[in-house]
């Protein structure tokens, strides 16, 4: 039986969001109402441990910046130590006595053991599974049983359970695993160990008095946290693509039932349930929806007929949930605001200079960095009663634009949708990594900071042509943070939890692997991408170099729908000879009538290298991107499918430079037949906006919650077709240019490596980027810390 979360208050979704005059929005244009009250995390808190007594909370904060563990007085609600921990993930245990606590180490492939003394931490020893990161172990999620003397480790990368030995330190056994492992938990009588299998979408039962695997219990898609009931009959587990709880008998080893816990049912991909809580006095269960910024709650009193109650507001990406003392404890991974970047990447200065501009202040060593910019918040919310639960379930659905698509308002497009639409073919180019005000700030009519100016229109005249000539948008923001979730996001709608809990680790040069762009099955979305949607509908597509390693797809839908002989990501070959690889397949295509309806095409060589001796300047790597984007755009506008045809282009992530107004501020360009010219449109659009609105075009279903609830662009677009005689213009700029100054920059840039995308360290390189073609100039520009939205903007009753 599947239970779901359709109360009533979804009919109050567009009322006014409940006793809060400046609720923040989100660049993704979800909002933020947090409930209670709250204190401040590190960078991505993931796990959440209570001690035995409930005195104490251990706290693991598992970001791309510095990484910590810390320890919280749960009485007083005060922070009682942080120690910074070089690499660290999920893996929090206490021992009964609250004089140790367990932490894993992450890809040093260890386990440490830190004293607690007085409320303070001191690393005391460690338990070694192997060789720190190149090899792969991965440890995550730990449990003890002091009455064996055990210690169990389910661990990522080799997908395995470890049992050590407590006492010796010593590895007793390794037990492989079907896929990659999230956490484990004991039962009540100590004979058995569940294991929710991340990758399998299974729980795992392994017998600890025969030490080998018992069992498996089929769950939903991405399970990770485990609950026991406090009688031990049952066991949840979170499934986080699913947007779900499973509820196992753990005597029949099976699901007697399956929550759901998504703000409205049968949602697709979304919510990313990825936590539990419960509360035995009130018989009330309450699930972490990472990305809907809630709890979701039930009545558990009678398991097999649980009952939805509503939901509680939180911050952004809620990642843990625990109830200490009636009161609710969250951890909020993304805290409750986005940020701009305008000093970010920060400039290298000596750590005591001070930054003083537009009247804010910045230390000389600060960096602001996408990847660590939002930091983790804990909220503290107490039990709500039914009324409070109300106003409560009223924010939430106020705070989410997902309603719109679900009470199916009119769309109110300019041409016909779907089979009936004028446009028949869409091109989906995706560039690398930058923001607004770096490329497009010195175009006067939109929102930009011209000192954060670097490839202005002598470096990028067709993009420059592009916006003025059909619609300049200044308000977009990519749905990623960087390129690994990024291109899923692009192409997907979504990143799910594995590759937003995961991403930072390596990026922080902490090991793992990239994740994204197919890499790795668990990565991807449940539902596939937008190639596999379109497929689901008929619609024929190709790829030329996005999810592709060389001549062959990363998955299987593109199997026969790509171009073999069009490079993927690789910065030793041109841009502009992408375009003319691609241009011979389009025309082959087009002399056939053969032109697919969906086409994604990567050009991301404006990545750029750095200062890298002897390699392409940064400006020649952003003007030859620049000019195979004008190319491609003349090439289709003097064929004869132009008036058919809508062009997308879009980056894939804004990472790698600084922004006035949000860090996830990037580029975004439209063009097409059918699309407005010399128009400035300041509406909030987002990378999902883009995926709705060209399946809105082709006549597709939304793929997940993100593009069912995001804006489509018809703002951009006329009735009628207007044919455009576009030009591509040759850069003012030597697109030989090469590096050829010997200094720091030059010297940094011959550290890093570009096989792969983001496979830097991206504070460093933004560093050198900068300093590269600006020298010693400073970061200057005003900051806006969040989007605040009058509570007038957010009333749609009519």
């Amino acid at each position: 039986m599947r239970h779901h979360l359709l109360v009533l208050f979804y009919l109050m979704a567009t009322c006014t969001v409940y006793g809060q005059t400046s609720p923040v929005t989100l660049p993704n244009g979800w909002r933020l109402t947090p409930a209670g009250e709250s204190m401040p995390l590190g960078d991505l808190p993931l796990n959440l441990e209570l001690s035995a007594s409930k005195k104490l909370m251990a706290v693991t904060n598992n970001g791309q910046g510095t990484q910590t563990i810390e320890l919280i007085d749960v009485v007083n609600r005060v922070k009682t130590d942080s120690v910074e921990i070089k690499r660290s993930w999920y893996g929090l245990a206490f021992s009964a006595d609250e004089r140790q606590l367990y932490v894993s180490g992450g890809h040093n492939n260890n386990i440490l053991i830190y004293t607690i003394a007085n409320k303070k931490l001191s690393l005391s020893d460690s338990i070694q599974l192997g060789n720190p990161w190149p090899e792969r172990i991965g440890p995550a999620g730990i449990a003890i049983d002091e009455k064996r003397n055990r210690l169990y480790v389910v661990t990522r990368e080799n997908k395995s359970l470890y049992v050590v030995d407590l006492r010796t330190k010593k590895i007793l056994g390794t037990f492989g695993m079907e896929a990659e492992g999230y956490t484990c938990k004991l039962s009540k009588d100590r004979r058995e160990l569940f294991v929710s299998c991340w990758g399998s979408d299974k729980v795992l039962v392994f017998d600890l008095e025969r030490n080998a695997w018992k069992a498996s219990v089929n769950v939903g898609d991405n399970p990770n946290e485990l609950m026991l009931l406090p009688d031990g009959k049952l066991l949840l587990v979170c499934n986080a693509n699913d947007n779900t709880v499973s509820v196992i008998d753990v005597k029949q080893k099976r699901v007697i039932e399956t929550l759901d816990a998504a703000l409205f049912p049968n949602s697709p991909s979304g919510s990313t349930s990825n936590s539990l809580a419960y509360h035995e006095k009130t018989k009330m269960l309450f699930v972490a929806n990472a990305d809907n910024n809630c709890l979701a709650v039930f009545d558990f009193s009678k398991p097999g007929q649980s009952i939805p109650l509503g939901f509680i507001p939180t911050g952004w990406y809620p990642t843990c949930v625990r109830i200490v003392n009636n009161a609710l404890w969250v951890s909020n991974g993304k805290g409750f605001e986005s940020k701009a970047n305008p000093f970010g990447p920060s400039p290298l200065r000596k750590k005591e200079e001070v930054i003083h501009h537009g009247g804010i202040t910045r230390k000389g060593s600060e960096v602001q960095y996408i990847g660590s910019l939002m930091k983790g918040t804990m909220s503290f919310i107490e039990i709500p009663n039914k009324k409070k639960l109300a106003e409560y379930s009223k924010m939430v659905y106020g705070n989410s634009p997902y309603t719109n698509y679900v009470q199916q308002q009119p769309v109110a497009a300019p041409i016909p949708l779907g089979k009936q639409s004028p446009v028949k073919y869409v091109f989906y180019v995706i560039k690398e990594n930058r923001t607004y005000d770096q490329v497009l700030s010195d175009l006067k009519q939109g929102n930009g900071d011209t000192t954060l100016l670097l490839f202005g229109r002598k470096y990028t005249p067709n993009q420059h042509a592009l916006a003025e000539s059909f619609v300049l948008l200044d308000n977009f923001y990519v749905n990623a943070e960087v390129s690994a979730d990024g291109h899923n996001w692009t192409v997907g709608a979504y990143a799910n939890d594995y590759l937003e809990k995961t991403w930072p680790t390596s990026y922080g040069g902490r090991g793992g692997t990239y994740g994204g762009e197919g890499e790795r099955e668990i990565a991807n979305n449940k539902d596939g991408f937008i190639w596999d949607n379109c497929h689901r509908y008929g619609i024929s597509f190709r790829t030329y170099g996005e999810f592709m390693h060389g001549p062959k797809p990363t998955i299987p839908i593109l199997e026969g729908h790509n171009c073999p002989t069009f490079a993927s990501y690789d910065l030793k070959v041109r841009d502009t000879a992408r375009f003319n690889v691609w241009k011979k397949d389009f025309l082959a295509l087009l002399k056939e009538n053969k032109v697919p309806q969906f086409n994604t095409v990567r050009f991301g060589n404006n990545h750029t290298e750095g200062m890298r001796l002897g390699r392409p300047s940064p400006y020649a790597h952003v003007a030859d991107n620049d000019l195979a984007v004008g190319l491609f755009i003349q090439t289709l506008a003097e064929s004869p499918i132009w008036d058919q045809t809508v062009v997308f282009i879009v980056e894939d992530d804004a990472q790698n430079g600084a922004d006035h107004v949000d860090a996830h501020r990037s580029t975004a360009y439209i063009a097409g037949g059918y699309i407005k010219r010399n128009f400035v449109d300041h509406t909030l659009y987002t990378t999902a906006s883009i995926l709705r609105t060209l399946e809105l075009l082709l006549g597709m279903e939304p793929m997940t919650q993100y593009d069912a609830a995001a804006t489509p662009m018809w703002n951009c677009f006329n009735n009628q077709p207007q044919s455009f005689p576009f030009k591509a213009i040759v850069p003012a700029v030597d697109l030989n240019e090469k590096n050829v100054a010997v200094n720091i920059w030059q010297k940094k840039s011959e550290a890093f490596t570009f096989e792969k995308e983001d496979s830097n360290n991206d504070v460093e390189f933004n560093r050198v980027l900068w300093h590269g073609l600006k020298g010693d100039q400073p970061f200057p520009g005003p900051t806006r810390a969040a989007f605040i939205v009058p509570i007038a903007d957010t009333d749609d009753d009519d």
